[in-house]
């Protein structure tokens, strides 16, 4: 019996052309910022009555509760569930995208709701570094000063002319932005220039 061929990966994320420009956007020390796309995170749209049975069969399946609040999450393993609406959320997984959906869809049955996989939807940039927070500021309207915003929090807002949704992971700070797939290049764009401010010398 013949050996089956391997299977090879062909997709192409939506920044892979920016990957060495953004590398070399890179700043190093006090003022350090770095950018990269992590791509191919699963994606799956959940919407399902908040305390219905069908919210709690998909809570057991998550092992996480649904984040109840505007710009909350909750997380445990491979999943992080992000608060779109008051019965909207989005699930990101480490897992295999087919695996999560069919796996929320059982724990769905035939409870109200729907669940869709989105992964091809968005990307995920990643900022990160001790100047993350000023080069978002330069176009982001929200108040991002940890008093107002601090890990664990996600919500949908803009950042240069570019909805996207941004999450902040760590106190680092890390922000990861989820942007439509087609709006990637101009945000990735957007943010390598107002990172160009913090490669410059420091001023005492």
């Amino acid at each position: 019996m013949a050996e089956p061929e391997p299977t090879i990966d062909a997709r192409v994320s939506p920044l892979a052309h920016l990957e060495d420009r953004m590398r070399a956007a890179t700043v190093t020390g006090a003022r350090g910022v770095t950018l990269t796309e992590r791509p191919f995170l699963t994606m799956v749209n959940l919407r399902v009555a908040p305390a219905s049975e069908a919210a709690a069969r998909i809570e057991k399946t998550l092992g996480t509760p649904l984040p109840g609040q505007c710009g909350r999450t909750t997380a445990s393993g491979p999943h992080t569930v992000l608060w779109l609406g008051p019965d909207e959320w989005l699930v990101l997984s480490r897992a295999e995208a087919t695996a999560v959906t069919a796996e929320l869809r059982d724990a769905l049955g035939g409870g109200s709701g729907s669940v869709v996989e989105v992964s091809a939807n968005r990307t995920t940039v990643e900022l990160s570094g001790p100047s993350a927070r000023q080069v978002l500021e330069k176009g982001c309207p929200l108040d991002l000063h940890p008093r107002a915003f601090g890990p664990g929090r996600a919500v949908s807002t803009t950042v240069g002319p570019v909805a996207v949704l941004l999450w902040q992971v760590d106190d680092v700070p890390t922000y990861r932005l989820f942007p439509r797939s087609s709006f990637a290049d101009y945000l990735a764009r957007w943010l390598i220039d107002a990172m160009s401010e913090f490669s410059g010398p420091e001023v005492p």
